[in-house]
């Protein structure tokens, strides 16, 4: 009996994580990265110790609600790599970036507050470690700035959809004009 009250309560502790993830994104896209604790657990039908029993911190609650969209982004960066030459490849993933960036409401504040975690076990460390090869491919290939690294990047992508959360075109045309630059004769270069 012992087996199956284990596999019982394995049962439940994943199916109560499933019900804290699913009203944590559900109240992040409506409030943002600042979502009521409490109210997530109480979407999710559970008490407040159970949310903190699964997750430590806000940021390890918001980290689970964006794992899917980083995965993806990772996975595209590897794909990009492979499929086209360095500079489309790398400018194409700073678009889709940015782009999920700017429609993930309370994303671009997680990475602005919870950024580098040089172990990589964040949003920003998977991001970061996804497209480093794209970066060095960029910069062997002479279509990135010598001085521009992967932080930066994703600090711009971070600070462009921070101030145009929720419009993704927005968030969009201020990268191009970060990308081409603000001069008239560098945007005709």
């Amino acid at each position: 009996m012992g087996d199956m009250d284990g596999g019982r309560e394995r049962a439940d502790r994943r199916r109560n994580r499933e019900r804290l993830v699913a009203a944590a994104m559900e109240l992040v896209a409506r409030d943002g990265a600042n979502a009521s604790m409490e109210e997530i657990a109480r979407c999710a039908g559970v008490g407040s110790a159970t949310l903190h029993r699964h997750f430590g911190s806000r940021f390890a609650l918001l980290e689970a609600v964006f794992a899917d969209g980083v995965e993806r982004l990772c996975a595209r960066a590897g794909a990009l790599a492979v499929a086209a030459g360095p500079g489309e490849a790398l400018w194409t993933w700073v678009d889709e970036l940015v782009g999920y960036t700017a429609a993930a409401r309370g994303f671009a504040e997680t990475l602005r507050a919870h950024g580098r975690d040089p172990g990589g076990h964040s949003c920003h460390g998977s991001l970061r470690a996804a497209v480093d090869p794209l970066v060095e491919a960029a910069h062997t290939a002479g279509t990135l700035h010598p001085e521009a690294g992967t932080d930066d990047l994703i600090d711009l992508v971070t600070s462009l959809s921070v101030v145009t959360e929720g419009d993704v075109e927005a968030s969009r045309r201020l990268l191009r004009l970060s990308a081409q630059g603000l001069h008239p004769t560098a945007a005709a270069g």
